[in-house]
């Protein structure tokens, strides 16, 4: 049975036996632990921002990146937060229809448009990062200030090492 105490297996067979814990533990695999951790640190503040502004977490990340780089383009939101583009058009068609940004033609490319921030726009972007940098020093209170920044330094160590510090493009992306 799974943990939710659904049977996993045909009726009536009985479930495999797990795994024996020397060969193999998911809940010390780090990929694993990190994958888990983020999700949860993601949606505990996706909270905050849902029930201020009834935003989800494609727009969040939208803003996030149009107020950090000034303007952008779609395929720009795309590769910095690893989203489809579908999520990130939903999320300017969202964003738009808020008045919270505007799009213009692109000077060299006639296909994409360059997105910036409207006054109002601007005005939420400011409200978020402040609730952003409230809830990176809720959680740095919850670990100390010395295990948060050992915990920056590793982070900083494996994206240098990956060459995740920034804008990630996927392989599947690249034939778009």
């Amino acid at each position: 049975m799974s943990r939710s105490g659904l049977r996993l297996v045909g009726e009536g067979a009985p479930a495999p036996a797990p795994a024996p814990r020397g060969l193999f533990d998911l809940e010390d695999f780090l990929p694993y632990r990190l994958n888990r951790i983020s999700e949860e640190i993601s949606l505990r503040f996706a909270r905050e921002y849902k029930a201020r502004y009834g935003m989800n977490r494609p727009e969040w990340r939208a803003i996030a990146i149009i107020g950090t780089r000034g303007a952008v383009t779609a395929r720009e939101i795309c590769d910095d937060s690893t989203m489809h583009k579908t999520k990130v058009s939903r999320a300017v068609a969202a964003m738009e229809k808020r008045r919270w940004l505007r799009r213009e033609g692109h000077e060299s490319d006639g296909r994409s448009e360059v997105l910036t921030l409207t006054r109002e726009g601007w005005r939420v972007f400011e409200e978020l990062m402040a609730m952003a940098r409230a809830y990176e020093a809720e959680l740095e209170e919850m670990v100390g200030a010395g295990a948060f920044g050992r915990l920056l330094s590793g982070l900083e160590s494996l994206e240098r090492r990956y060459g995740t510090c920034g804008p990630i493009r996927r392989p599947e992306d690249e034939a778009d």
